[in-house]
C-alpha cells in the first residue's frame, strides 16, 4: 500500500465576515480548523484571550470551504481518500462529483476516488456547513427540544459537545479537517479491521486477533498468507496461515510474557505485535502494535454496605487514583504529540493511576493511549454522550453504531484502557433534572446504554468491562447516584467537611474550583484587573455563582479576603482543603470505598475551574496537594466518633512498617506534649490508630497543635482546634532571605513560629519552575531552603516591594491582611457571561 499525506496546499475559503465585506482565500492548515486559519491570518483574534471569544461567536454560524489540488499516478487499482476526523458536516467533492457527505466528528471515513484521479491536477474541495445551525433546525424539527444541562443543542449532532461551551470552558464551535487526509494506492486486497484483544490467565498471555479485509476484483476469494508475531519479554512467537476468507479470528498463548501493571503497581511491560499480509512475495499491507498483557475486571460482589465496585488488574484490586481528562485545547489540532507527553507526565507525577476520558470531549488521539500505555495509566474512556438527553433514531442512531465500531477497532489493542462507559450523567439527569416530562414518550439515549453499546462492547472488545454510566448504580430499580453501589458523581454546594459524612463506592467525578496560577490569569486578560468584579476576570469563570461558592468557603474558613491578590490565594488554598479532605476520607474507607477521581486534570483556556493544571501548563496548587494525597503511602488526622485518629494508608503491594512521632506545639514553638506510635499497616491496606487524648485536648485551642510525622519518610498530618479564621497565627514569622545565582534564586525561609501554608509562586517571580511547589506549614524554627529557576539569564523578581512580594506569601500574613485589610473585603465576585454561552456541568449534579 502507498499513502501520500495531504497536509499541503490548502486554502480555507471564509464566510461571510462581520466586518469585511470580502475576504480572499487564505492559507490554511490541515490538520486544523477553521479558527486557527483566521487566527493565523489575522481575520480573528485569540479567542482564549481578553474577551475576544465574544468577538469569535459568529465563526460557528458560518460555512467554509476548504480546497487544494488533488493528483496521483499510480498504477493501482484502487485509490481511497480518507480522512481521519471532519468536523463535523462535511461534502468532499472531487472535481465535480460529490464524493461523500459526513456528519459525524468521531469517526474515521473512506472514499473510493479510483475513478475520479490521475496525473493532471483536479480539485478537492471539502466543504462545512455550520454544526450549531444545523443542530438548532433539528431542535426546532423535534420540538420540544431535548433536554440538556447546557441549553444548546450539542447533542443533535456527533460533535465534541464541549465546543458549544461547557461551564469551564468557552464557546469554540469549530470546523474543519481537524485530523490527518490522506490518499491511499493499494491492489489485492488491505487491512479493513484490526482488533488485538489480550488478557492475562493463569500467567500465560492471551492474544484473541480479529482481522478484517476488503479485497479488489483481483483479489477475490484468492488465498493470501498472514504473518503474525508477537514478541514479549525478548522472546519472539510467530505463526503464518493460509487464508481465503475476509474476517479471520486466531488466538495466540504466550508463556511467561512481560506482564504490563499500571503505574505504582510494577512496570508497564509492552509486547510488539505484527500482522503481514502477502501476495506470493508481495506484501499488501501491514498493522503494528505495542500491546499488554494483563487482566482487568470489575468486582461488584454484593456485601454488608450494598455492592462492590472496585477495579481489579492482574487480580489486585485497586484504589483508583483518578482523574478526568478534557480536551487540552478546544482547537484540537493545536495539541501536539510534546504537549500530551508532558501533560500525561504531570499526571503520572502526581501520583495518578487512571484517567478518565470524558464524554462530553473526543475519542483522543492514537499518542495519547500509546502515552498511557508506556505509563502505566490506567484509562476509564467514555462513550461520547454527556449531560442530555439523545435521540435513538437515524441517521443519528446509525451514525452512533458506525462511530462505537470504528472506535472500539481503533482503540482496542491499548492495554491502558480497562473500562468502558456508556454516558456522563445523562441517568443522573433523567432522574434528578426534571428532563422526564420534557422527554414524555420519546426516546433519550437509554437504549444506546442498556443495549447498543454493551451489545457492540461484547461483540468486539469482550475483555475490558464495559459499565453503562457515571454515575451508575448497575440497576434502574435504584437511583443512578446511590453511593452504595457503583459509580458516584460526588457534587454539593454544602461545605466540604461533608465529604467526611459520605462513605460511596467509588468516586468518578468530585471536585472544587481555584484560580489558574496569577500570570495565566494576567497573561489572559491582558494586565491586573481593577477589582475582582472586572468583567475580564468573571468571563473566566463559567459556573453559576462560582465565584460566590468560592467567596462563601474563603468566609467560612478564613474570615473573608482584602483584596484580588488575597482572593486569589485563598481560592487556591480552599481548592486544596477540600480535595485533600475528601481524598483523605475517602482512602481511610478502603476497601469499602475503592476510587476518588478527581475533575479535572487540565484546562482548555485560563480559568477559574476545577483543574490542577491550568492552561498553560502550570501546576496549580492543587496539583501538588493532588501529589501529596495520592501518594502510595499517606497519613493523614481525620475526625472519628468526635475525636481525631491518625489514618495511615499503604496502597503499595508490601507492608509498611514505621514509628509516627506525634507533638503537641504552642504556636510559638514551645513544646507541650509528645509521643510515638509503633505502627504497621499490611500490604495495599489502610490502619486507623487512636491518638492519645491529651495530645489533641487543647488548653488554648487558638493558639495550639497538633503534628504528627512519620520517622521514616519525613511525611507530616497536622491538627487544629480551630478553623483558620479563628487562629491565632502570627504575622511577619516568615523571615525570607535570597541568594542570586546565574540561573536560579536562592531563597532561605525561617519560621519564628507555626507558619501556615507558605506558597512559593514561581510565576510571579518570572521563574519557569521551582523545587518547592505548593502549599507547606514550618514549624517554629525550622529553615527550609527553595530555588527558583530562571530561564535563560532574565533576571527574576525579587519578593519584595520592587519586585512582587506575593512571589512568597503565607496563611499567617493573608489572614492579617484580612482582616486589617487595604480595602474591602472580597467575599464573592459574581459571574458574567455572554448571552451566548451556557453554563452546566459538575455543579449541575
Amino acid at each position: 500500500m502507498d499513502t501520500v499525506p495531504l497536509r499541503d496546499h490548502w486554502l480555507l475559503e471564509v464566510g461571510k465576515h462581520p466586518r469585511r465585506d470580502e475576504v480572499a482565500p487564505v492559507p490554511a492548515v490541515v490538520p486544523g480548523s477553521v479558527h486557527q486559519d483566521l487566527l493565523a491570518n489575522g481575520l480573528i483574534d485569540d479567542p482564549l484571550l481578553g474577551l475576544h471569544e465574544i468577538d469569535a461567536l459568529w465563526v460557528g454560524r458560518r460555512s467554509w470551504r476548504y480546497r487544494r489540488p488533488l493528483a496521483l499516478t499510480t498504477d493501482a487499482e484502487r485509490v481511497d481518500l480518507v480522512f481521519d476526523g471532519l468536523d463535523t458536516l462535511a461534502t468532499i467533492t472531487v472535481g465535480d462529483t460529490v464524493v461523500g457527505r459526513t456528519r459525524n466528528m468521531h469517526r474515521r471515513y473512506r472514499f473510493d476516488v479510483t475513478d475520479l484521479i490521475g496525473p493532471d491536477d483536479r480539485e478537492l474541495t471539502v466543504d462545512f456547513a455550520s454544526a450549531q445551525e444545523f443542530s438548532d433546525a433539528a431542535a426546532r424539527e423535534l420540538a420540544p427540544a431535548l433536554p440538556n444541562a447546557t441549553g444548546t443543542t450539542f447533542q443533535y449532532v456527533r460533535k465534541m459537545a464541549c465546543s458549544y461551551g461547557w461551564d469551564w470552558g468557552p464557546v469554540l464551535a469549530t470546523a474543519g479537517i481537524w485530523r490527518e487526509p490522506r490518499l491511499e494506492a493499494w491492489s489485492t486486497a488491505r487491512i479493513s479491521g484490526f482488533r488485538p484483544q489480550t488478557t492475562l490467565t493463569g500467567g500465560v498471555g492471551v492474544v484473541e486477533l480479529a482481522v478484517e479485509l476488503e479485497r479488489t476484483s483481483s483479489g477475490a476469494g484468492r488465498p493470501l498468507d498472514a504473518e503474525i508475531t508477537v514478541t514479549s519479554d525478548g522472546r519472539r512467537t510467530t505463526r503464518t496461515l493460509r487464508i481465503d476468507v475476509d474476517e479471520l479470528r486466531e488466538t495466540i498463548h504466550i508463556d511467561e510474557p512481560a506482564v504490563w501493571w499500571p503505574h505504582g503497581y510494577g512496570e508497564p511491560r509492552l509486547s510488539e505485535l505484527t500482522f503481514r499480509l502477502w501476495d506470493g512475495d508481495r506484501l499488501l499491507d501491514e498493522r503494528h502494535h505495542r500491546i499488554g498483557f494483563r487482566s482487568v475486571r470489575i468486582d461488584e460482589t454484593e456485601d454488608d454496605h450494598g455492592r462492590a465496585f472496585t477495579l481489579v488488574v492482574n487480580d489486585v484490586p485497586l484504589f483508583a487514583r483518578g482523574v478526568n481528562w478534557i480536551p487540552d485545547d478546544l482547537l484540537l489540532a493545536r495539541v501536539t504529540p510534546d504537549q500530551l507527553d508532558e501533560r500525561l507526565g504531570q499526571a503520572r507525577a502526581a501520583n495518578v493511576d487512571l484517567v478518565r476520558v470524558w464524554g462530553g470531549g473526543v475519542f483522543e488521539d492514537r499518542h495519547f493511549y500509546e502515552r498511557c500505555d508506556e505509563l502505566g495509566l490506567l484509562v476509564w474512556q467514555d462513550f461520547l454522550f454527556a449531560c442530555a438527553a439523545y435521540p435513538e433514531e437515524d441517521p443519528l442512531a446509525g451514525e452512533v453504531e458506525a462511530e462505537v465500531r470504528d472506535n472500539l477497532d481503533r482503540l482496542s489493542p491499548h492495554p491502558s484502557i480497562v473500562v468502558w462507559n456508556g454516558n456522563n450523567e445523562n441517568f443522573l439527569g433523567h432522574e434528578n433534572w426534571n428532563w422526564k416530562p420534557l422527554i414524555g414518550d420519546r426516546t433519550w439515549g437509554r437504549g444506546y446504554y442498556l443495549d447498543l453499546l454493551p451489545r457492540l462492547v461484547a461483540e468486539l472488545d469482550p475483555f475490558r468491562p464495559y459499565t453503562a454510566g457515571s454515575p451508575w448504580s448497575g440497576s434502574e430499580e435504584r437511583h443512578p447516584n446511590d453511593p452504595r453501589y457503583g459509580s458516584v458523581h460526588a457534587w454539593t454546594k454544602d461545605d466540604y467537611l461533608a465529604y467526611r459524612n459520605t462513605a460511596p463506592r467509588y468516586v468518578s467525578e468530585f471536585g472544587n474550583q481555584g484560580p489558574a496560577t496569577w500570570t495565566t490569569l494576567v497573561d489572559a486578560i491582558g494586565g491586573v484587573p481593577a477589582s475582582p468584579e472586572a468583567p475580564e476576570f468573571t468571563h473566566r469563570q463559567r459556573m453559576v455563582n462560582g465565584n460566590a461558592l468560592i467567596g462563601e468557603s474563603i468566609e467560612r474558613h478564613f474570615g473573608g479576603a482584602a483584596d484580588l491578590a488575597s482572593w486569589h490565594f485563598l481560592a487556591s488554598l480552599n481548592q486544596c482543603r477540600a480535595n485533600q479532605t475528601a481524598i483523605d476520607h475517602w482512602r481511610s474507607r478502603w476497601p469499602d470505598t475503592a476510587g476518588a477521581v478527581l475533575w479535572q486534570l487540565n484546562d482548555c483556556w485560563p480559568a477559574v475551574s476545577w483543574s490542577v493544571i491550568d492552561s498553560a501548563g502550570r501546576p496549580k496548587p492543587m496539583y501538588t496537594a493532588l501529589q501529596q494525597s495520592f501518594a502510595p503511602r499517606t497519613i493523614s488526622v481525620q475526625p472519628r466518633d468526635g475525636r481525631p485518629v491518625l489514618v495511615v494508608a499503604n496502597q503499595t503491594l508490601e507492608p509498611w512498617s514505621d514509628e509516627f512521632v506525634v507533638r503537641r506545639m504552642s504556636l510559638s514553638g514551645t513544646a507541650l506534649d509528645r509521643h510515638t506510635l509503633p505502627v504497621t499497616v499490611e500490604a495495599n491496606s489502610v490502619a486507623i490508630v487512636d491518638l492519645p487524648a491529651r495530645l489533641t485536648s487543647w488548653t488554648h485551642p487558638k493558639r495550639e497543635f497538633a503534628v504528627v510525622e512519620a520517622a521514616s519518610s519525613g511525611q507530616r498530618a497536622w491538627w487544629y482546634g480551630v478553623e483558620d479564621r479563628d487562629f491565632e497565627l502570627i504575622p511577619g514569622a516568615l523571615d525570607v532571605a535570597v541568594t542570586r545565582f546565574d540561573d536560579h534564586d536562592e531563597y532561605r525561609l525561617t519560621a519564628t513560629s507555626l507558619v501556615k501554608d507558605v506558597l512559593i509562586q514561581p510565576d510571579r517571580a518570572g521563574a519557569v519552575s521551582c523545587d518547592a511547589e505548593g502549599f507547606f506549614t514550618m514549624l517554629p524554627g525550622e529553615v527550609k531552603v527553595v530555588r527558583l529557576f530562571a530561564s535563560g539569564s532574565a533576571a527574576l523578581r525579587l519578593p519584595d516591594a520592587d519586585g512582587d512580594p506575593w512571589v512568597v506569601a503565607n496563611l499567617n500574613d493573608v489572614l492579617a491582611r484580612s482582616r486589617s485589610g487595604p480595602g474591602a473585603q472580597v467575599a464573592g465576585v459574581a459571574a458574567v457571561r455572554p448571552d451566548e454561552i451556557a453554563t452546566s456541568g459538575p455543579a449541575a449534579s
